[in-house]
């Protein structure tokens, strides 16, 4: 006979549809009114830009191209409000060079039938209304993806054994006072990758304890579903995704090929196949950020941009088969790079471009034909341009590390509540008997570590706190494990006073960090801002 609840429960229970209840009215309510600081589009930054410009061109001209939309100007006809940094460019399936989003295209195009079901029942489009149909779709897509984000979220922490307090503190938590809140003003891939995690890690735990295969065979479906578009969103969650595979695996193996592995698959086919379908590339098209294979090699002495060097290289082009007939046609130009012994070889219509480089010196020099992989080297890319600000990357890991734990960009400073983790994992790790929950904050602490080791080694160009945001953004993911790991060390501070006022601070100055970023993701942590302003931060 199932026990009724008691009346703690009951109005526990109350109180977490409360408060997500108020996080979903308080997104909606940003998003009915986001605007773009010029007060012609919805969009507030150059990332999410990126993401609708792909939106609108696959909603209205079933393409991932994006040429059309970087082009559009406001009134004045000196301002494009489409234009964003995050795009590449690179010979298309038509033979001609065009624009696209650097972002893998999968969610896009996920969106974007999101966008067909609003266009068909209005009738607008984003290119004609900017403002109110983005905020349409927004919402359309957000408000969902952060109602299932809170629903996981709060299943996993009503079945912890802790104080009622402490769980309620602890959803509190996750409803106002992370990052991902003001995420969900954006179109963006990090509240996605969260609500994706929690569901894992809802599916994951519901397990515990059970056996009958058939059972828990949908469960194993979902955590793989989960685990694999988490990925999807966020390229280094494949460590977690592979600790997710090992722990479905222990728990039984029979759901995990017959739920988990097929789920897993069908998200890997989404995901290379909508890249492939918008660029003829298994590999995502932000990773494009070098030379190319060598499909020829070609001796001559002198200046490679001498017009007979130019037409040996151009005969050379054409008899490998890789210059397409329609773009054959005339003479092949060659310019020097920034790089020494590095050139641009170009078709004469610009749709074609391949990479030149010195491959040995002597009496002829050999040089190697690279096909082009340079995709962010175009004419007026900010990426090939002096940057300034955190775009320039912070050279010392040292300080890099500091900023993004305890700095102005910090996981800690922005969100005190993540000072819980690390005990609240430790006191998970001790629950030995409990072999799903062990084996969970080992991943956790594992996962956790050695991502943030490997943002910390990135080259100097990635080491840029993740750009101009609200924080430390590529680990947003991690914040329904962290919950999860922290409810031991919420629950041990919920039996005294003291170590209640602590949580209240702890969660108080996590919501003041929040909100600070409501009207936008898109800037600079309030920390970083206040550095600024006391002249602590090179201009």
């Amino acid at each position: 006979m199932k026990l009724k609840p008691t009346a703690e429960v009951v109005l526990r229970d109350q109180v977490a549809a409360l408060m997500i209840a108020i996080t979903l009215a308080i997104a909606a309510g940003r998003i009915a009114v986001v605007s773009s600081a010029e007060g012609d589009t919805a969009f507030l930054s150059a990332n999410d830009r990126s993401r609708w410009a792909t939106v609108a061109a696959l909603g209205e001209a079933r393409s991932f191209e994006i040429d059309r939309w970087m082009k559009i100007t406001d009134k004045t006809g000196k301002r494009r409000p489409w234009q964003s940094i995050d795009r590449v460019r690179h010979t298309g399936k038509d033979g001609v060079m065009h624009d696209y989003s650097s972002k893998p295209p999968l969610l896009s195009t996920l969106m974007a039938g999101v966008y067909l079901i609003a266009k068909g029942v209005s009738g607008m489009t984003l290119t004609d209304q900017p403002i109110y149909m983005t905020r349409i779709v927004l919402a359309m897509i957000n408000i969902p993806i952060l109602l299932v984000f809170l629903l996981a979220v709060w299943s996993v922490i009503k079945q912890s054994g802790t104080l009622e307090y402490a769980k309620l503190v602890a959803m509190a938590a996750a409803c106002f006072g992370t990052m991902l809140l003001p995420m969900a003003i954006t179109l963006g891939n990090h509240l996605p990758a969260a609500a994706a995690t929690a569901v894992v890690m809802c599916a994951y735990l519901s397990r515990e304890g059970q056996v009958d295969s058939w059972t828990i065979a949908p469960t194993a479906f979902w955590g793989g579903l989960g685990a694999a578009f988490t990925i999807a969103c966020e390229l280094p969650a494949l460590l977690m995704f592979v600790f997710w595979a090992a722990m479905f695996y222990r728990q039984d193996r029979l759901s995990f090929w017959v739920g988990f592995v097929p789920a897993s698959i069908l998200v890997g086919i989404a995901f290379f196949g909508t890249n492939w379908a918008a660029h003829q590339s298994l590999i995502p098209p932000y990773a494009h950020r070098s030379d190319g294979q060598v499909i020829a090699s070609v001796t001559f002495a002198g200046d490679p941009t001498d017009a007979a060097n130019e037409a040996l290289m151009r005969a050379k082009l054409i008899a490998t088969g890789e210059v397409l007939s329609q773009n054959a046609e005339g003479r092949f130009r060659v310019t020097a790079t920034s790089l020494p012994e590095r050139y641009v070889v170009e078709t004469d219509n610009a749709n074609q471009r391949f990479a030149l480089r010195l491959a040995q010196s002597g009496d002829g020099n050999r040089w190697n034909l690279h096909r082009w992989n340079q995709w962010y080297e175009y004419r007026g890319s900010y990426w090939m341009t002096e940057r300034r600000g955190v775009d320039r990357g912070e050279p010392n890991h040292a300080i890099y590390a500091f900023h993004a734990t305890i700095g102005h960009h910090g996981l800690f400073s922005l969100t005190p509540f993540w000072f819980l983790v690390p005990y609240g994992l430790f006191l998970r790790y001790q629950e030995k008997g409990r072999r799903s929950r062990w084996w969970l904050s080992v991943a956790i602490i594992a996962a956790t570590l050695i991502c943030f080791a490997f943002y910390m080694s990135r080259p100097l160009i990635d080491r840029n706190y993740g750009g101009v945001s609200c924080c430390f953004r590529w680990m947003l993911w991690f914040a329904p494990l962290w919950i999860w790991g922290l409810l031991p060390a919420a629950d041990r501070l919920a039996m005294s006073r003291w170590g209640r006022w602590l949580l209240v601070g702890l969660l108080m100055t996590s919501i003041f960090s929040a909100f600070t970023a409501m009207p936008s993701p898109w800037q600079h942590p309030w920390l970083y801002r206040y550095a600024e302003f006391l002249g602590w931060l090179r201009a």
